[in-house]
C-alpha cells in the first residue's frame, strides 16, 4: 500500500467511513461476503467497477432473491421501484467517481437514484472503487468527472450529449454548462464527515476499475 492509498484510508476513518484494503478479486469477495452476510436486501446503483469487479455477478449468483437489479425491471416503471427499495435495503452497493486524498467521496447523478441512497435509507453503504479514483481535492474530483468519467458514461449509454461526441465536458470545451436534454450530470454531491459511524464502508481495490 502506498502513502497516497494510506492517507485517503485515514481521511476516511476521520470522517467516520470504514474503508478496507484489498490486492485482488478473491479478498474482495471474501470482504463482501463478510459484509452482507445477515442480509435480507441488497441492492446497487449502476457501477462499471462493480461489473469490472466480478461484484455485480457475484451478487446475481449467490445471492438470488436477496439481490434486486435493475435489470430485473421489465419497463420503467419496474426499473423506478427497485430503485425506490434501495431505501428500505440491508445494503446499497456502488462505487464512487472519485475519493479526494481528504476522505471525501464525490459522485455525479443523473436520476440521482444512485447519490440519494449513499445519503440516506440503506443501512450500510459499500462503496467498491479503484485505486485510480484517488484524487487530491475537490478540484481535482470534479476535473476527474468532467474531463474522464461523464464523458465516457456518456458514451457508453449512446447519450446524445455534446461530451459523448468531444470526450470533454461542455464545460471544459465550449465554456458554457451543459444544456442538452440528455445531460447526465444533474445532482453533484460530496459526501463528507458522516452522522452515522462505519455506515459508508469503502473498499478500495488495487487495480484500475472503471471511470
Amino acid at each position: 500500500m502506498d502513502e497516497r492509498i494510506s492517507r485517503t484510508m485515514d481521511a476516511l476513518r476521520r470522517n467516520k467511513m470504514k474503508p478496507y484494503f484489498v490486492e485482488i478479486r478473491e479478498e474482495l469477495f471474501e470482504t463482501v461476503r463478510e459484509l452482507i452476510k445477515n442480509d435480507k436486501l441488497i441492492t446497487a446503483g449502476g457501477s462499471m467497477t462493480l461489473k469490472e469487479s466480478g461484484v455485480t455477478d457475484l451478487l446475481m449468483s449467490e445471492y438470488k432473491g436477496i439481490y434486486l437489479d435493475r435489470s430485473e425491471g421489465k419497463n420503467p416503471d419496474e426499473v423506478g421501484e427497485i430503485f425506490r427499495k434501495a431505501f428500505v435495503s440491508d445494503t446499497f452497493f456502488s462505487s464512487s467517481n472519485a475519493i479526494t486524498e481528504e476522505g471525501e467521496l464525490y459522485n455525479v447523478d443523473g436520476n440521482g437514484n444512485r447519490v440519494s441512497a449513499m445519503i440516506f435509507g440503506p443501512k450500510q453503504v459499500i462503496v467498491v472503487a479503484g485505486v485510480n479514483k484517488i484524487v487530491k481535492d475537490r478540484n481535482a474530483a470534479i476535473l476527474r468527472v468532467e474531463e474522464l468519467t461523464a464523458p465516457k458514461n456518456a458514451a457508453r449509454l449512446n447519450c446524445q450529449t455534446p461530451c459523448a461526441k468531444t470526450g470533454k465536458c461542455e464545460k471544459l470545451t465550449a465554456g458554457v454548462p451543459c444544456a442538452s436534454p440528455a445531460r447526465i450530470c444533474c445532482s453533484y454531491v460530496f459526501l463528507g464527515q458522516q452522522r452515522v459511524p462505519d455506515r459508508i464502508k469503502v473498499i478500495l481495490v488495487n487495480q484500475e476499475l472503471g471511470y
